[in-house]
């Protein structure tokens, strides 16, 4: 019997024994903390408040986005993309360097592509023609031997771009496997459906309290995403996080069409940093502004990528409150998934749907604050969770040491 089906179980650690770490949640941020505290030797206790998670880490696309973040968040997902890569191979989850690719239809969307290349290093960003679009996207569909089954996939490019460094997760199995994984790690618990409460000093360092009894750390990381509100308002009001509700779909793979990297649009450089930086980026916008108005009055971000089953993750729409409804406009997502399938080529059999969430600040794009000696609130607020867990999470607990 295993940590991660069963919340009640744990090892590795004595009732009421001091840890170095308690992490607050089991999303991707909370479990890349622990992942790190164990690898740097540290015992650790991780508690979920739900049965398995459920938020954030399991609505996205899988697409830990490297190359299109700047700045500070790009020296992050710099060195998340070598820990994704060295989790996954301890952990045996899902991960491959598949990069991602970036359609143009326009010259106003291969302008900032070419600019975005032009500012990087050679080969990161690589300018493709629209044959050699298709074939980053899938090289059985642009050989010779397709037989037509193929044909008419990808229509209307002028080109496009590959972005190297990015990689791809399943987000349905990812955070699963890795918790299992940690919780089989000596001097590791894991206890799901256990909620913190509130969080105390003692001799030892901090006492947790939580619904299953008090913990005891030298070291404690509140990593629970969007709902840093329920632990810490004042917090959460100063940073001013919102939560950024997403609608999203899932299709079955359409005949014949097979694809590994993540797949951008010009929605797609309209939100991320490294094409927004580009002078070419409000040309594009002032397009987009004038030829597809709708898909900007909803925040969209359209993009998608093909999951190992075959079925397609498809979005998304953005939309901010302190506290978001549950429900779905049919509108929003006909207009996200009309245009994917325009794009593919292909009509899409819809079979799930759903709202992500994640926290959104217009303060900073992060949020890493000690509220108390011992205690570090830890909150990605920027829709970049996945993208920049690991590393994140190694610049925090490097500082333990």
């Amino acid at each position: 019997m295993n940590n991660a089906s069963n919340p009640t179980s744990a090892t590795g650690n004595s009732p009421g024994q001091a840890v170095d770490v308690v992490v607050v949640g089991a999303g991707i941020i909370g479990l890349a903390h622990a992942a790190h505290a164990v690898a740097n030797g540290l015992t650790v206790t991780i508690i979920e408040r739900d049965h398995h998670a459920a938020g954030a880490s399991v609505r996205n696309f899988g697409h830990c986005c490297i190359t299109a973040q700047s700045g500070e968040l790009y020296e992050l997902a710099r060195t998340s993309r070598k820990h994704w890569l060295e989790f996954a191979e301890q952990a045996g989850f899902w991960a491959v360097e598949s990069g991602a690719v970036v359609l143009a239809r326009t010259d106003a969307e291969m302008a900032v592509l070419r600019e975005l290349s032009a500012a990087r290093e050679s080969g990161q960003v690589q300018l493709l023609s629209p044959d050699a679009t298709r074939e980053r996207l899938d090289p059985v569909a642009a050989g010779p031997h397709d037989g037509g089954t193929r044909q008419g996939v990808w229509p209307g490019l002028i080109g496009g771009a590959f972005l190297r460094d990015d990689l791809r997760v399943d987000p349905r199995t990812t955070v699963a496997k890795l918790a299992e994984w940690l919780s089989r790690q000596p001097g590791v618990e894991l206890h799901w459906n256990t909620a913190a409460l509130g969080f105390s000093q003692s001799p030892d360092g901090v006492t947790v309290q939580t619904s299953r009894g008090a913990l005891q750390a030298k070291q404690v990381f509140v990593c629970v995403g969007h709902d840093v509100d329920y632990l810490f308002p004042d917090l959460a009001a100063e940073h001013r996080i919102q939560r950024c509700a997403l609608q999203m779909s899932l299709a079955a793979g359409p005949a014949g069409v097979r694809f590994t990297p993540a797949v951008l649009t010009a929605t797609s450089m309209l939100r991320y940093p490294a094409f927004t930086d580009m002078p070419a980026a409000e040309t594009l916008r002032s397009e987009v502004e004038a030829k597809q108005p709708e898909l900007l009055d909803i925040g969209a971000n359209v993009m998608f990528t093909q999951r190992p089953d075959g079925t397609i993750i498809l979005g998304d729409s953005h939309h901010y409150h302190r506290t978001a409804d549950p429900f779905l406009d049919k509108t929003v997502t006909d207009a996200l998934n009309n245009d994917i399938s325009g794009r593919i080529g292909r009509p899409l059999e819809i079979i799930e749907r759903w709202q992500g969430i994640y926290a959104s600040s217009d303060v900073a794009p992060i949020l890493v604050r000690d509220i108390q000696p011992g205690v570090t609130v830890v909150s990605v607020t920027s829709g970049v969770g996945m993208t920049l867990s690991f590393g994140l999470a190694h610049r925090n607990v490097s500082r333990l040491s």
